[in-house]
């Protein structure tokens, strides 16, 4: 055994323990980072403090070099003192100044860090634009910037109602109510400027949901924002009244951030579940000037770049309508047993999934592509806005394809791994059978297969032949497998595969899939005992075949194809590639679904609702209707918000089957199911269920332990259900590391 092999084997079973033992704050860090960087190369972690953070990264990721930067000279000794690490280093600078040669980093870390650039500098905005332009400097071409910080909410007016009684009627911060801390603070934030504090107006008392005396202020949301975010932080009171927090909007944050030449890969609003249960839940509430509920404010903000070069584009936009050329068609199917008659899109070909891999020093390592266009992304405004408000990214990480034609299929793949992986045959181990599955057989006939290539070694990083038609096609760079797993738990890997075939790789080579880092998911045991059942008694049940042709004329119109023209803009705004694209999406609904997965515990094992259905895009492939599903809703288009999104599950899955449900969590990041073809989102939610109560007209969900699913993934051929079966599983422990 190699001494290099020996080390990296430490530093894994270390990266396990030490993010059991990491708080939240911290996890959070940690699987930002690990979404948006390879882990290996140099990055700065700028204004580091105390130096936990630099050396929870360097743990984890011992090829990474870390580099944590603080302006304090005392800091930075304490951290070199308190952390020592082979791959750490501390040093003084100043994050707004150019502590690193130009070109010389993969990656800068910024969290929470440049609102103190702006707050002591005399709350001047251009001091972040000059901090991070310099920066931007520093990266070499395919860095990474990541920016975790506050967001300013926009202009308007809104309502804030603050409990009166929580506290006393003094103004000491670490007695007082929450109401007399308010009007504390509107008098003194922003207390290091001229003419601290802002305007307000008192209500006076309401009858509130909170319980007890209420007051009801009318401000502005950006100062209703400052407050609430800052409202726990009594004991250190008087230095937190000099910062102020949110600076820049999330559109100017993008507009900067393509300004500077740097491609999007992620934008988006963040809420800390810890936050919202514990100090936003039950503590306030806010409302718009008509009175009108509004959703939790974001606890923190993620905006992420890639420094491409100048004759690179970094973003999208949708032009006009074109002619559709024929590439996508629709066809129609009635059920024979309701009379609905439910749209299909077809696409031409098989797909084929290629994960070539290897193992070395004790990591599995897949190649896949990384910054591979999907301007389909782009269209989704125009018809409904992301749930979260991220903005969606153009460019993703997503698996080596390839499109079978009249080749055998081993021959296929090998001249595709030839030609866009630099793979000759010499390096090809083996092929394996990977998976089968549908991606979102709702409405698109689709069938995906995935082979696994066990190659040699190779850390690769190469460019792809121009298949896209746009400026780029992305590049194939070798990826450790379970960092794609953790980026996917961050909503950190829009495209569902990818992370459908690693998890597939890991348990055909027998390893686990590490920690899981997204919510923490806790279900409490049930009270009544569900109707259980096993895999393979749902696998013995008798087929169906419900469904026939239709004409176009019997279709209720549910789903609608088009064709736009997409532009490529570089950092100028120039459109430097065009390319007319058809896809499909909902007539009238919108491209947002929330996917459930139902979990119910039961004398101590986890069991997951799964929906008996019927779609014609299983009769398709398969012969029979019949397919196991995860209960999944297309929202409508007014339902525009986390927290109406989960009402609406909640509401039908009660209607439809009769359940008890208890809390939701978020069950990793959002992903795209087929963005070759459709910009629809899917949000995965895990939900406790707490018994049924089975009445007429209520469906039947089967209950099958997850252990049970993992042995018998072949029958989640649903991409839905196969991914929520998943993630599920790693979030209560059945997929996670074993290691102390």
């Amino acid at each position: 055994m190699s001494r290099q092999s020996e080390q990296r084997r430490g530093d894994l079973a270390a990266y396990r323990r030490y993010l059991a033992g990491m708080d939240a704050s911290m996890r959070q860090k940690v699987a930002l980072t690990a979404a948006h960087l390879l882990c290996e190369g140099s990055i700065a972690d700028m204004g580091m403090g105390s130096g936990a953070g630099s050396d929870a990264l360097a743990a984890l990721y011992p090829a990474l070099r870390v580099v944590g930067v603080d302006l304090n000279p005392t800091m930075v000794s304490l951290a070199k003192e308190q952390h020592q690490r082979a791959n750490l280093e501390f040093v003084v600078g100043d994050i707004a100044a150019s502590v690193f040669p130009p070109a010389s980093l993969d990656g800068i870390f910024d969290s929470s860090v440049l609102h103190h650039v702006t707050s002591f500098g005399g709350y001047d905005y251009d001091n972040a634009t000059r901090a991070l332009t310099t920066q931007v400097e520093q990266l070499r071409a395919r860095g990474v910037l990541i920016v975790r910080d506050f967001l300013d909410p926009g202009p308007g007016a809104v309502l804030l109602d603050l409990p009166a009684d929580d506290g006393d009627a003094g103004l000491d911060p670490r007695t007082c109510s929450t109401a007399r801390l308010f009007e504390r603070f509107a008098l003194e934030f922003r207390s290091l400027s001229r003419e601290p504090g802002f305007p307000y107006e008192c209500l006076g008392p309401i009858s509130s949901s909170l319980g007890g005396a209420v007051l009801r202020y009318r401000l502005s949301r950006k100062h209703a924002v400052e407050f609430v975010l800052r409202k726990d932080y009594r004991a250190d009171w008087e230095s937190e009244v000099k910062e102020e927090y949110t600076y820049f909007t999330q559109k100017e944050f993008e507009a900067l951030f393509v300004r500077l030449g740097m491609r999007l890969l992620a934008s988006t609003p963040i809420w800390n579940p810890w936050i919202v249960r514990h100090r936003f839940s039950g503590k306030f509430e806010w409302r718009d000037v008509a009175g009108r509920l509004l959703d939790w404010p974001a606890t923190n903000y993620i905006i992420v770049g890639e420094r491409v070069p100048a004759t690179e584009g970094v973003r999208f936009e949708e032009g006009g309508a074109v002619a559709r050329g024929g590439f996508l068609s629709m066809e129609h199917y009635r059920h024979g047993e309701t009379g609905l008659v439910m749209d299909l899109v077809r696409r031409p070909h098989l797909t084929i999934d290629v994960l070539p891999y290897f193992e070395t020093s004790g990591e599995l390592y897949v190649l896949a592509r990384k910054g591979y266009p999907r301007p389909l992304l782009h269209c989704a405004r125009r018809i409904s806005a992301s749930l979260d408000g991220g903005s969606a990214a153009g460019y993703v990480s997503a698996p080596l394809y390839v499109s079978q034609a009249d080749k055998p299929v081993g021959q296929t793949v090998e001249e595709a791994l030839a030609q866009g992986a630099n793979l000759d045959a010499d390096e090809i181990l083996g092929f394996h059978p990977g998976a089968t599955y549908y991606p979102s057989p709702g409405g698109v006939q689709e069938e995906v297969r995935s082979i696994h290539v066990e190659v040699r070694p190779v850390f690769v990083e190469q460019h792809l032949a121009n298949q896209s038609g746009f400026s780029t096609s992305g590049m194939v760079r070798a990826i450790e497998a379970r960092q794609l797993l953790r980026a996917a738990q961050v909503g950190g890997l829009p495209d569902a595969r990818l992370e459908l075939n690693v998890y597939q790789l890991l348990r055909a080579r027998g390893l686990d899939a590490g920690p899981w880092i997204g919510e923490a998911i806790t279900p409490t045991p049930s009270s009544l005992a569900p109707s259980l059942t096993t895999m393979d008694a749902l696998r013995r049940r008798p087929p169906r075949r419900v469904f026939r042709r239709a004409s176009p004329d019997e279709s209720t119109g549910f789903l609608e194809l088009h064709s736009s023209t997409f532009r490529e803009l570089d950092a100028t705004g120039q459109v430097i590639a065009e390319r007319a694209l058809e896809f499909v999406t909902p007539r009238r609904l919108g491209l947002n679904t929330i996917a459930a997965a139902p979990l119910c515990v039961w004398q101590g094992e986890v069991y997951l609702g799964i929906d008996d259905f019927d779609l014609p895009a299983a009769q398709c492939f398969n012969g029979n209707s019949d397919i196991l599903i995860a209960p999944a809703y297309r929202l409508p288009r007014e339902v525009a918000s986390p927290a109406a999104a989960r009402a609406f599950m909640l509401e039908r899955l009660a209607a439809e089957f009769g359940l008890k449900l208890g809390q939701t969590w978020d069950l990793g990041g959002p992903y795209y199911p087929s963005p070759g073809l459709t910009p629809e989102a899917v949000y995965p939610v895990a939900v406790e269920v707490l018994g049924e109560v089975p009445a007429a007209g209520h469906r039947k969900l089967y209950w099958v332990a997850i252990r049970d699913a993992l042995q018998h993934q072949e029958l989640l051929v649903d991409g839905h259900l196969r991914i929520l079966a998943l993630r599920a599983a790693h979030a209560v422990g059945l997929l996670g590391s074993t290691d102390p």
